[in-house]
């Protein structure tokens, strides 16, 4: 049928802004496959939207027959409401109610709704749908990486043959679990993995020496056999953990994506009967897709499929940089074979270039930073950026100083500039500091505040570091676990009871009573702080058998005139929760948790803080309940069981995936860059751009010194002839002896580095188009006790290279050619002032303990604790 309704009249009919004709030329396009490439912040989300609207309107589907894919809850959220908002603007306007609308397009957009959902959770309903066609159980359960690991490394465990691999079984386990991950990743079975021709080690076996080399193999090429060998050991606990999983109706992430990949690819009938149910197919983040998923999206929807639906993939290559977790960057440029047009011919291909976010300095910065990227042999040709009309002038700075603290120094004044000067003009800004590792965080959060900012680092720890979930897991953990010291003191220290240093040390001095074990100080008040933190550090590091600690104290805290009167309340109050708590303590965790949080005030804390600027709303709360909701004990039952799977999630998992970032303002947020795609600040600073450091110069992975990597012949995103960007595969053609050998496994890794060193390139990329007006860029020759200067990386080389030409892009504020001969940092004796002035958070701080310890200790009246929240 022929479109009667334009993108411009159902933008009109809605009211709002008319699309580019970039984005006009991708809403009203071919209902064919079709390529998208949109570069950072140029409106995909609003386009894909707009694109449904304008298929619906025009009766080419019905709201229900669309499925719309993406990475992230979040994402899927946001586009699903976008979505849902203009469907329900359209049923309400002219264009469905007026003269000679029809009638059926908005009665289906009020009965129907979008399929939109992430890739994860697509694959997981084909599986409930036609799981049994593998077969796997419909009703598998799903491994979160921490309960994964249990069963691993239960498996590991009872292992009985021997191994050569490492000893310890907690890096056995991780490393089984990554080599079974790129297996799935790329369908490869471990019987595809046996049958391989380990020519490597063949050639390593059998080769003569090369020109004055001895008779046997170099240590190097002996330590690429062992290493060939250890990937057939773990092979074996790979197909025990399989087996593990099967006979506990059970799948991880990387399985569950594998299989269902496997159901589409080996059974037609499953992609017929999916096409039939969704005639328009919205993949977003594209780019970030990896080998299992380009087979799974391709058998069901591409590859010529009758019918055939309308595809629509949007991506940018540029911002391609999870290839250390499985992403393929090569998948983009395959899309336009992998769903052909009718006849074979490449599907269609179309851009977005016009950038909504960023002014043109940082546009202009951006094209040269992936300037090296573009029109490669093979690789889709990638647009450059440029700036909508009218944007305003962008901020540049860039400096490049002698050691790490100089330029925390510089980033902290040049930030704070601009971060005040945002105030002033009645705005509340928001500014980020994206940094390569988050070991970094720290220093920077201190320079920062020093200067009176308010800073928040994100990237540091994971869901159980945030303090309203530490403080919730604080609490369960003194309910099951009476003995347990630091949770108890985190929460009688902590804002929500606010207990004094006096009345910590009175209820200290309790426990020393209840222990029957009175100590020198348990006569009078205590006036010397090293008293106190031995007295706590004592109590807090757990009970003997025979004496009592914090949690006795609480639940028979003594005379109350031992205590400051809100002290004496706030111990009562929390010993009322503990009490509280511990009757429900067989509850399911789901329910401990809410109660918790509930008990704690902890739900109108965080509202609060965010509706003050201070933080986000209910997100880490929220992922906290969502593992709680979906905790399945491996061993165990009850409260205890799932504190314990929370301890084993801190070594393993990263302490659990936080709940989504959002920019926030009002603060400085500090994360990593990988953290930081998809959002966007006001001003933004990326910080030691050094040699080492970004790009990271980290030792790339490869089979050939990896034993967790999958040999790259066996890689489906493998480099081949009709993929000349793919992953390297090792040239052994005309390899004679072993020299020749070394000389070739050498180059291989050399092509792997590069490759590394092009995803640095595009995380560079993703860092600086973060920044909606004030980009700051630093870097520094000398870096913590660093014995050898560093020196600026090429990425601060090319920012140099265009604010020192003509025209600059920006300002060179510091500009040091030649370091220090030696380290400043460890050369010669450091002066600085002490005690050092605080930042006005942690003044606060300091003076409500001062208020809340005796005013004259010799008087021994009972001190005043700070105000809780």
């Amino acid at each position: 049928m022929t479109a009667s309704i334009d993108p411009a009249a159902i933008a009109d009919a809605l009211g709002i802004h008319r699309p580019t004709p970039e984005q006009a030329e991708v809403i009203a396009g071919p209902t064919e496959p079709t390529l998208v490439l949109a570069g950072a912040g140029a409106g995909k989300t609003e386009t894909m939207a707009a694109r449904v609207v304008w298929l619906v309107a025009n009766g080419y589907a019905r709201p229900g027959e669309i499925l719309g894919l993406t990475f992230t809850r979040k994402a899927a959220q946001q586009l699903s409401r976008r979505i849902r908002r203009r469907l329900d603007a359209l049923a309400r306007s002219a264009l469905c109610s007026g003269p000679g609308a029809d009638p059926a397009i908005a009665e289906a957009i009020r009965t129907e709704d979008p399929q939109i959902s992430t890739y994860h959770a697509f694959a997981g309903t084909l599986l409930g749908t036609y799981g049994l066609l593998v077969p796997v159980e419909p009703d598998s359960r799903l491994l979160t990486p921490t309960a994964a690991f249990q069963l691993a490394h239960d498996v590991v465990s009872r292992w009985e043959s021997p191994l050569t691999t490492a000893s310890n079984p907690g890096t056995v386990t991780r490393d089984v679990l990554a080599l079974a991950g790129q297996l799935s990743d790329h369908l490869v079975t471990t019987d595809d993995l046996r049958s391989h021709p380990d020519l490597i080690t063949t050639l390593i076996a059998t080769l003569p020496p090369g020109p004055r080399q001895k008779a046997t193999p170099t240590a190097w090429l002996g330590r690429t056999a062992e290493i060939q060998g250890h990937r057939e050991e773990l092979a074996d606990l790979v197909d025990a953990v399989a087996t593990r999983m099967r006979a506990e109706t059970a799948l991880d992430h990387a399985s569950q994506m594998a299989l269902a990949a496997t159901v589409a690819r080996d059974h037609p009938q499953v992609g017929l009967a999916e096409r039939r149910a969704f005639r328009v197919v919205l993949l977003d983040e594209y780019q970030d897709t990896g080998h299992s998923q380009r087979v799974l999206l391709s058998s069901l929807f591409g590859a010529g499929a009758d019918p055939a639906p309308a595809v629509t993939a949007v991506g940018d290559p540029m911002q391609s940089i999870y290839g250390w977790r499985g992403a393929s960057a090569s998948n983009l440029d395959r899309f336009r074979e992998d769903f052909p047009l009718q006849g074979g011919r490449p599907s269609h291909l179309r851009e977005l270039t016009t950038s909504w976010r960023n002014p043109p300095e940082v546009l202009a910065l951006a094209n040269r930073i992936t300037a090296p990227l573009r029109d490669r042999p093979g690789s889709v040709p990638v647009p450059e950026l440029r700036a909508r009309h009218g944007a305003a002038p962008g901020d540049l700075r860039v400096a490049l100083l002698d050691t790490a603290e100089d330029e925390r120094e510089w980033l902290a004044d040049t930030l704070a500039d601009r971060y005040r000067a945002a105030e002033q003009s009645g705005r509340v800004p928001t500014a980020a500091v994206l940094v390569r590792r988050n070991g970094d965080s720290a220093a920077i959060a201190e320079a920062l505040e020093a200067r009176g900012l308010p800073v928040e680092i994100i990237g540091v720890g994971g869901l159980l570091d945030v303090p309203e979930v530490a403080d919730v897991v604080a609490l369960l953990t003194v309910v099951a676990r009476p003995g347990a010291g630091p949770a108890l003191l985190r929460l009688l220290s902590g804002s929500r009871f606010a207990l004094g240093a006096a009345d910590l040390a009175a209820l200290a001095r309790r426990a020393s009573r209840l222990s029957l074990r009175r100590t020198a100080t348990a006569t009078g008040p205590v006036s010397d702080p090293r008293e106190l933190d031995a007295l706590l550090d004592a109590l807090a590091r757990g009970e003997e058998t025979d004496s009592a600690g914090l949690a006795d104290a609480l639940a028979d805290p003594g005379p109350e005139d031992q205590y400051s009167p809100a002290g004496a309340q706030r111990i009562s109050e929390l010993a009322a929760i503990i009490s509280g708590l511990r009757v429900r303590a067989s509850a399911p965790p789901a329910r401990l948790v809410a109660a918790a949080e509930q008990s704690l005030g902890l739900d109108a804390e965080v509202r609060l803080r965010q509706r003050a600027g201070g933080g986000e709303a209910r997100e880490q709360l929220d992922a906290l309940q969502e593992v709680a909701a979906g905790f399945r004990p491996e061993r165990g039952t009850g409260l205890d069981a799932f504190l314990a799977y929370l301890d084993l999630a801190r070594s393993i998992d990263g302490g659990l995936a936080r709940g989504e970032v959002a920019s926030t303002p009002g603060r400085v947020q500090i994360l990593t860059v990988h953290s930081a795609k998809g959002l966007e600040w006001e001003i933004v600073a990326v910080p030691h751009l050094a040699e080492g450091v970004f790009p990271s110069g980290q030792p790339p992975q490869t089979s050939v010194r990896t034993a967790t990597q999958l040999p790259e012949q066996l890689r489906g995103d493998r480099e081949t002839e009709d993929n000349p960007g793919g992953v390297p595969v090792p040239r052994l053609d005309g390899v004679t002896d072993r020299k020749l050998l070394e000389e070739a496994l050498g180059k291989h890794i050399k092509r792997v580095e590069r490759r590394s060193l092009d995803e640095d390139r595009r995380l560079f990329y993703v860092a600086v188009t973060r920044a909606e007006q004030t980009l700051l860029l630093s870097g520094s020759h000398w870096l913590g006790s660093a014995t050898t200067p560093k020196g600026r990386s090429e990425f601060l080389g090319d920012v140099l290279d265009a604010c020192g030409g003509e025209p600059p892009l920006g300002v060179i504020d510091h500009l040091v050619v030649t370091p220090s001969p030696t380290n400043p940092a460890t050369s010669g004796t450091v002066e600085a002032t002490w005690p050092r002035a605080a930042a006005p958070d942690r003044l606060a701080v300091a003076r409500a303990v001062r208020a809340a310890a005796p005013v004259d200790p010799e008087s021994q009246a009972p001190p005043e604790s700070g105000p809780a929240r």
